[in-house]
């Protein structure tokens, strides 16, 4: 195989790792948010400031994977964007959503 193959290929692999990576740590920081809203509705507000806590430090370790490979990008390392790299950005993103629209759920309930 020759190197400039062998390079993409551990590329590609590479990518698909901090892909994973991503994906993991956003479907953490839902899933946290989502069991501090649970927490919420029952009136558990300590828990459900836990669980947020445990979601934003899930969701900071996706973004920062997000942000390590901006800043490649701006540095002239070109990332080839493949599904799964778009997957993994569609669940950072839609975690983060989730995290902003259950802090405020969270304190409606906190509230009542």
């Amino acid at each position: 195989m020759s190197e400039e193959i062998k390079n993409k290929v551990e590329n590609d692999e590479s990518l698909d790792m901090v892909s994973f990576g991503i994906i993991a740590n956003a479907g953490d920081a839902r899933s946290f948010a989502f069991q501090a809203l649970d927490a919420a509705k029952h009136g558990n507000f300590e828990e459900a400031d836990e669980l947020m806590k445990r979601s934003e430090e899930a969701g900071t370790l996706a973004h920062k994977a997000q942000t390590d490979l901006l800043f490649k990008e701006m540095n002239g390392e070109h990332t080839e964007v493949n599904v799964l790299l778009v997957h993994s950005q569609d669940h950072l993103m839609t975690s983060m959503l989730a995290q902003e629209l259950i802090k405020e759920l969270i304190e409606l309930y906190k509230n009542k």
